[in-house]
């Protein structure tokens, strides 16, 4: 229990000391003009925000113990496209950071405690979540021309999977180690759900000071 808990502090306080360096926007504030801007783009929105990159983690994770493997990241990854559209035609998402903080600490806890849920809910959580990954990545593309927004939708879609089925590949590669399959997950379960809890806790300050 210390281990774990040492683990939520440690990761919390590294979340704060990076946090001005995840800006969530690979150019910069830059909006992309051309279809290699879009997308360069895309590949580092996932990657540079911390909070979005644990959860793409956790997403791979869980598909070592999905039925059909290759399909549960697509679910997730099909989501954030979805949601990235929501926000570029005009509509709204409510409370987005919040929820995207809850879904990390959600994802997190799950792999934690090793609970056994039905494929469906997995599914159902991935995709909800998704969508608000997804809007929060169309924030750096609101406002762009039809080719660098179609090659953005590409790059984080693209990026997204590989890191998923990587996640995948890797864990199940150390299955076989009997003190990896008791311990290991549990270890990224414990990180992921610090760094939600970080961001949660940071996002309901926010709310509550506005």
């Amino acid at each position: 229990m210390n281990k774990f808990v040492n683990s939520l502090f440690f990761t919390a306080t590294l979340v704060v000391m990076v946090e001005p360096a995840a800006a969530h926007h690979a150019m910069g504030g830059t909006l992309p003009n051309t279809f290699g801007q879009g997308l360069l783009s895309g590949f580092g929105h996932p990657v540079i925000g911390i909070d979005h990159f644990a959860f793409i983690l956790a997403v791979g994770l869980t598909a070592v113990f999905m039925p059909y493997r290759i399909f549960t990241p697509l679910i997730f990854v099909s989501a954030t496209v979805l949601g990235c559209l929501l926000l570029v035609s005009g509509y709204t998402l409510p409370a987005v950071e919040i929820v995207i903080a809850a879904s990390i600490l959600l994802s997190g806890g799950l792999i934690l405690s090793a609970h056994k849920l039905p494929p469906y809910f997995h599914s159902a959580f991935f995709f909800f979540a998704g969508l608000f990954h997804g809007y929060a990545y169309g924030e750096s593309i609101v406002g762009a021309e039809d080719t660098p927004l179609f090659a953005y939708l590409l790059g984080f879609a693209l990026v997204q999977y590989v890191i998923a089925l990587a996640t995948m590949w890797v864990v199940r590669a150390l299955w076989t180690d009997v003190s990896f399959q008791a311990f290991k997950p549990r270890i990224a379960g414990a990180v992921i759900a610090g760094i939600g809890i970080a961001f949660l806790v940071e996002n309901i300050e926010q709310a509550l000071l506005v």
